[in-house]
């Protein structure tokens, strides 16, 4: 294994990727930008062309398509230990940093300026997964022109339908959307062992009846290891979980544990710390935390060496084609999802808010959350309900 440039200590990547997992506020793209800036512009680890292609097999992965890409730049880096190093080194800082706020949130009867922080803060998270999924759609739709904008549609849409509806179906939706355009692409069925992976998303639809910790790591495992497209698309996936089967949490503080993933750095799969944390305190936080990202470092090692080849794979191409728009059109429908669970006036008045702060006057995610919190303070001081 080599490096573009001189292969660093592993001080140096845990001070590096450490960096990153604190200042990584915005998401995957933010994410991504500040890897390119280290590890190809500034240290030239490695070549752009690598950087590019792990990132589109990253892409095509279930999980946190960032997080995936922060263990390979480190594994590529300085090896196995690397990746162990770096990847600790991302994801440790906005863990500690939600799990605090979880504390405080979260907690039985927090007091009256918290809920109203956090009933201001989340109505205003479905804003910014409509705001996450336009970011996505330029360069989706770019990409179906070598196909069928046609059927770039129908996927998006039913991706949308299946978020907003359908809750834990929306992974298999999206694997349907792949293996319907590898039909159409013409890849043989053998050559992707179909069988064995239509089982897969179905899981994401089962659960633990006796929940507990063993609940606790399943959803964590579906969370990490199922839900391709990363990001808002896991929303529906933990929401059906957490609030409806389980009911770890409320339908408010579920948008209150989102809208903490959105404020603190590093990936969005952090929220299911905070779900982890309603369901069984700190134990229930740290193990969710473990069991949601150890599938990204296995995808990592194992199919590290094997990137390039995933990345010009024409069945990956093809499936990309079909699960890709599904996962756009499931972020919108995540948003549907999130707003059906505002009770109170102000609230919608706080979301229109966000969604101009966001679509129309492109401010950040995270000062548009803090404005939101701010908005909900203020109600709350003044005597209005908080839910």
């Amino acid at each position: 294994m080599t490096t573009a440039g001189p292969q660093p200590g592993l001080r140096t990547v845990l001070r590096e990727w450490g960096r990153i997992g604190c200042i990584g506020f915005g998401g995957p793209p933010a994410h991504i930008a500040l890897l390119r800036t280290l590890c190809v512009d500034r240290r030239k680890w490695l070549e752009a062309a690598e950087f590019e292609d792990a990132l589109a097999a990253c892409n095509l992965l279930p999980g946190p398509a960032s997080t995936q890409l922060a263990i390979f730049c480190a594994w590529r880096v300085r090896g196995k230990a690397g990746a162990a190093v770096g990847g600790l080194g991302f994801i440790v800082p906005g863990l500690v940093a939600i799990l605090a706020l979880a504390v405080v949130f979260l907690a039985g009867s927090p007091p009256l300026w918290v809920r109203g922080a956090g009933a201001g803060a989340g109505a205003a998270v479905a804003a910014v997964a409509v705001e996450a999924g336009t970011r996505l759609v330029p360069a989706s739709w770019a990409r179906a022109a070598r196909r069928s904008r046609v059927r770039w549609c129908a996927y998006l849409a039913a991706g949308g339908v299946a978020a907003a509806t359908a809750g834990p179906w929306v992974v298999l939706i999206l694997l349907l959307c792949g293996l319907c355009e590898l039909g159409i692409a013409g890849v043989p069925r053998q050559e992707l062992g179909v069988r064995s992976l239509i089982p897969l998303p179905l899981l994401a639809t089962t659960g633990f009846l006796g929940g507990g910790l063993a609940s606790v790591a399943w959803v964590a495992f579906k969370v990490g290891a199922l839900s391709y497209g990363g990001g808002f698309v896991i929303v529906p996936l933990m929401q059906g979980d957490a609030v409806n089967r389980y009911h770890w949490l409320t339908s408010d503080q579920f948008l209150n544990a989102v809208a903490l993933g959105q404020v603190t750095p590093g990936p969005v799969v952090h929220t299911v710390v905070a779900v982890g944390y309603g369901a069984a305190g700190v134990p229930g936080a740290l193990l969710a935390a473990v069991v949601a990202f150890a599938p990204s470092f296995a995808f990592v090692l194992v199919g590290g060496p094997h990137f390039a080849r995933i990345r010009t794979s024409p069945w990956a191409q093809a499936f990309l084609d079909g699960a890709g728009p599904a996962a756009v059109g499931a972020i919108f429908g995540s948003a549907v999802a999130l707003t059906r669970v505002l009770s109170e006036p102000w609230q919608f008045a706080v979301l229109a808010g966000a969604a101009v702060l966001l679509l129309a006057l492109r401010r950040g995610v995270v000062p548009t959350l803090l404005a939101a919190a701010i908005a909900g303070i203020v109600v709350a001081v003044a005597g209005g309900h908080i839910p």
